[in-house]
Formats: C-alpha cells, structure tokens, sequence
C-alpha cells in the first residue's frame, strides 16, 4: 500500500502533466485557422481557433459610400461566423485532448473551458 506522500506525489505530478498539456493544446490553438464569412463570401474574417482575429477581406465591391451600413453588418457577421467556428474547433481540440488525457468527455477544468 501506497504511503500517503507517494499519492499526494503521484497527484501532483499527474496535475503538472495535466498543466504541460493544456497549455500545449492553447498554444496548438493558436496555429489553427478558421475562416468566418457573410454575404455570400464578399467579406471573410480569419481568426485562430481561440478567436485572435487574424485578418479581414472585403471585396471591392462593397467599397462604396453608400454601401457603408451594409459593409459594416456583414463585418458583424462575419466576425461573429469566425467566433462561432473558433469555439467549435477550440471545444473539438478540447475534446481530443481530454480524451488523449484519460479525462471524461465535457470535464472542466478551471481556465480551459
């Protein structure tokens, strides 16, 4: 039987394990694109998986003073369908992760969901 020290050892060095991998998985999500659009792809948005927009393309076509409110409602919603896609693929990783860790699928732990 285990000594008391040797389990409070072995807990922390799984919490520490646990730590490492999370943190691996926020900077994988970092590198992991995704593409959020409106109006039928006149104006793109992309962002990383954790949601840090990375740039915006809005087709020239838009590029008039009339179309202003136009323009800006399809930035909205391109924004918004970049978000949307950055937490679905952040929650997938999340997931494999989890799943990779022995964790039950869905646990949260504190800061990573």
């Amino acid at each position: 039987m285990k000594s008391m020290e040797e389990m409070i050892a072995a807990a922390q060095k799984a919490a520490e394990t646990i730590q490492t991998q999370m943190n691996e998985a926020q900077a994988k999500l970092d590198t992991i694109e995704v593409e959020g659009s409106a109006g039928g792809g006149l104006v793109k948005v992309r962002a990383t998986a954790r949601g840090r927009i990375i740039g915006v393309d809005i087709d020239e076509s838009l590029m008039k003073p009339e179309e202003k409110q136009m323009v800006e409602d399809l930035v909205a919603a391109a924004f918004n369908d970049a978000r949307d896609k950055a937490d679905r693929k952040s929650a997938e990783e999340m997931q494999a992760i989890q799943g990779g860790m022995g964790l039950p699928p869905g646990m949260n732990i504190p800061g990573f969901g």
